[in-house]
């Protein structure tokens, strides 16, 4: 952090600093507010003043000084260029870190506007909870059979690669239906979220391999879902805002993901048996599709404000005559 003793070799003729394109620097001299070029042409002309009185008032030390010992004369001007460079980058650095806090600030407050939005604070809910009791089957399915006393024989096809394959099938077909205009997909992926809740509840009473490889492949299925959920989270803040949302949301499916699994293995911990387990993570997955549902639903107030309001009835009247 101290200035490098002088040396014979020549110095650059710029720094790397200087070296630099315009269109790679982050901060653009055009980008300085009025205000702080006026604060720095102030303070720069008072700097020179401060000098200028510095150098009349030390005029005849210099002098002497440079007939004297022409080694300190270079060292001093290695000196103040080294500290003009410093005082150049503090300032580049201090604009840095203005330009990023700034980008900080407009993201959190991008942030805070999406939670507004209630469809998508509800659909972070969902996603969350899809992903704590939906993740589980794809790796317990196996266990589950194994603890109904299955034989090893009945066994025609791995549980597992039932949901993998109806995974993919899924994904091409709720993809495919997602494309008609007739379907809201919103209203779909709820859909999605529903119909696996009840058949996550429903794997407690499945004790054959043929009920258990249906609901597999059914889980499966439901679970190609992820293909349309980018175009819902379109659909729900807009395009402009989708790689923003959409990191948030995936964020939290993943935090989703690394609980799912350790709270069901401590049901059955706990329980000795997958029943609490699965009837756990279909409870989450129907909470998340049901808060969804409720969201999405336009609310009481604005049905009946865009309902025709009947007209008045007229009476007519007429006078009675005179007897």
């Amino acid at each position: 952090m101290r200035p490098l003793p002088p040396s014979d070799c020549p110095l650059p003729e710029k720094t790397a600093l200087e070296n630099v394109p315009d269109r790679y620097s982050i901060y653009n001299e055009k980008e300085k507010n009025p205000e702080e070029s006026i604060n720095i042409l102030e303070k720069s002309y008072g700097g020179e003043e401060t000098s200028r009185s510095t150098l009349a008032n030390g005029a005849w030390k210099q002098d002497s000084l440079l007939h004297q010992n022409p080694a300190a004369t270079a060292h001093t001007k290695e000196t103040e260029t080294y500290r003009k460079k410093v005082a150049e980058q503090t300032y580049f650095c201090k604009q840095l870190a203005k330009r990023k806090w700034q980008l900080y600030k407009n993201y959190c407050g991008e942030t805070v506007a999406l939670f507004k939005n209630k469809v998508f604070s509800a659909l972070f809910i969902a996603i969350f909870l899809f992903d704590v009791g939906g993740f589980p089957p794809s790796l317990l399915m196996e266990d589950v059979a194994r603890s109904s006393n299955l034989k090893e024989e009945e066994f025609i096809m791995p549980l597992i690669s039932i949901i993998g394959i109806m995974t993919a099938v899924g994904k091409l077909l709720l993809g495919i239906l997602a494309d008609f205009k007739w379907i809201n997909t919103l209203y779909l992926y709820i859909a999605t979220l529903i119909l696996m809740g009840l058949a996550l509840c429903a794997i407690p009473f499945a004790k054959t391999y043929v009920t258990l490889a249906i609901l597999s492949g059914t889980l499966g299925f439901l679970t190609g879902n992820w293909s349309i959920f980018p175009y819902v989270t379109t659909k729900t803040v807009g395009i402009e805002k989708l790689a923003h949302a959409y990191g948030i949301l995936m964020f939290f499916a993943g935090l989703g993901n690394s609980l799912g699994p350790p709270i069901v293995g401590w049901f059955y911990d706990w329980t000795q048996t997958y029943d609490i387990a699965f009837f756990f993570s279909g409870f989450c997955v129907l909470l998340g599709g049901f808060i969804l549902l409720l969201a999405s639903l336009p609310p009481w107030e604005t049905r009946n404000k865009q309902l025709p309001k009947p007209a008045p009835a007229a009476f007519v009247y007429k006078v009675a005559s005179n007897v």
